[in-house]
């Protein structure tokens, strides 16, 4: 027994491939870089620093991981435990792990939190 790809589907995968090769190339364009030039950065480790400098760079890389990618990992896991249970396997690692991405979140939250108000005697 042959599994035979109909004509429609394989045109509808090139078109998405051919679509996702376009829009990868016109990427650059449309996405314009972040720079903050000479304007301060917010909320910033030390006073005085600016995200130009090693202090500044390393509070936006905290920033980055709890405010984006650890929260977007937690959501893939919980989609991965979904998947997972609608296919009768096992969810408790993909829970565990979503539950310990949003740990992590809340940490550098709390921490971002003391180092801001940290000069007001907390």
């Amino acid at each position: 027994m042959q599994f035979q790809i109909s004509k429609q589907f394989s045109v509808r995968v090139v078109t998405v491939f051919l679509f996702a090769i376009i829009l990868l190339q016109l990427s650059p364009i449309i996405v314009q870089a972040q720079n903050l030039g000479g304007a301060p950065a917010t909320n910033k480790a030390v006073q005085g620093q600016t995200a130009a400098q090693p202090e500044g760079a390393f509070l936006n890389l905290v920033n980055w991981v709890g405010n984006v990618i650890a929260p977007v990992g937690a959501a893939l896991c919980v989609v991965m435990a979904i998947i997972n249970y609608t296919h009768g396997r096992g969810v408790a690692r993909w829970a565990i792990a979503g539950i310990g991405l949003l740990m992590v979140s809340g940490l550098t939250r709390l921490l971002e939190f003391w180092i801001s108000n940290g000069t007001a005697g907390v």
